[in-house]
């Protein structure tokens, strides 16, 4: 297919919705490259979106000493050496995450697990950091190389600017932002929340799987179409696309018995599933058609949440 293809399972990835027109991407203005991402203008030209995506990672601002592919390329050989990957342990930080093969191929497969243990090599400042395998599964589909895709996850988890909230990579970013969501949804979702009220036994843990629907239960053409933007607009598009999976979840099972005997796992198994319901246009449409809150709420009640946390000292997970 093209350069970016090694990683890839063709018969997996839906080769019908890509167009073989080789567009390129001329545009730096940020109000156009959001409404390009919104409406999927790379989505169709895997080459293109893989060039997209290294041009707006590029762009992220980073600390001074940021791995690159040349440290990949040294340090892959000590970590792993000639033992298989598959055999290997990965590290807590991940907190047993699944790890999404989407589309990839199994040389892919083995290709994630082996930069997650280099790149725990090269941040020992990450502590909780289960959207990781998610992340690197899906950029893999757009890199040329193990070292290339090392390189721009590095990126994304050194961004220094603090304006641009990338990927939680503490316990205590984690559990913010799960209670921020729990926020967010009685706001704005408030049939969902009381739903979940009513048949859940701890609301709260429902809520902490809201970053597990998107990194992990959502098929590879929807992660990539949420990606797209995140990589342009930030995370606030992921409580935006977390609360439209609520919303979509509550309207396709108000009123039916619940299949199992959790919510948790009803949510995640309709996430599994979305494509029987709702298209990855209808999914971001309803994303954005919340007229709500801005950068600054979202700030606002994440840092609330952090002081909330740390004035109870709930710093770092506690071993169940």
């Amino acid at each position: 297919m093209d350069e970016y293809s090694r990683f890839v399972d063709w018969d997996k990835m839906d080769v019908s919705a890509q167009s073989q027109d080789t567009k390129e991407l001329t545009c730096t203005d940020f109000h156009e490259l959001k409404q390009l991402a919104r409406q999927g203008y790379w989505a169709k030209n895997h080459s293109l979106r893989a060039k997209v995506y290294h041009k707006l990672i590029s762009n992220i601002p980073c600390r001074t000493v940021t791995p690159d592919a040349n440290v990949y390329r040294d340090i892959v050989v000590k970590i792993i050496g000639k033992r298989n990957s598959s055999s290997l342990p990965l590290p807590e930080f991940v907190d047993n995450s699944l790890i999404p093969t989407y589309c990839l191929n199994a040389e892919g497969i083995g290709a994630v697990r082996k930069i997650i243990l280099c790149i725990s090599n090269q941040f020992p400042d990450i502590s909780f950091c289960p959207a990781l395998p998610s992340v690197i599964a899906l950029l893999l589909h757009y890199s040329k190389d193990e070292a290339e895709c090392f390189e721009q996850v590095c990126r994304i988890l050194a961004c220094n600017d603090p304006s641009k909230r990338l990927i939680d990579q503490t316990f205590l970013a984690f559990e913010s932002s799960c209670m921020t969501f729990g926020d967010l949804v009685n706001k704005y979702c408030q049939a969902a929340h009381k739903l979940m009220v009513a048949v859940s036994e701890d609301v709260l843990e429902v809520y902490s799987d809201w970053q597990r629907w998107l990194f992990g239960e959502l098929p590879m053409a929807y992660i990539a179409r949420v990606f797209d933007v995140f990589l342009v607009e930030g995370y606030k598009v992921l409580y935006r696309v977390a609360l439209a999976l609520l919303k979509f979840f509550h309207k396709v099972r108000a009123g039916q018995p619940m299949e199992s005997d959790s919510i948790q796992q009803d949510i995640r198994a309709f996430v599994r599933d979305i494509a029987k319901s709702v298209s990855p246009e209808r999914l971001l449409e309803k994303a954005f058609a919340i007229r709500l809150f801005s950068r600054k709420e979202i700030q606002l009640l994440q840092m609330a949440n952090e002081k909330a946390l740390q004035q109870k000292g709930i710093t770092v997970k506690q071993k169940r």
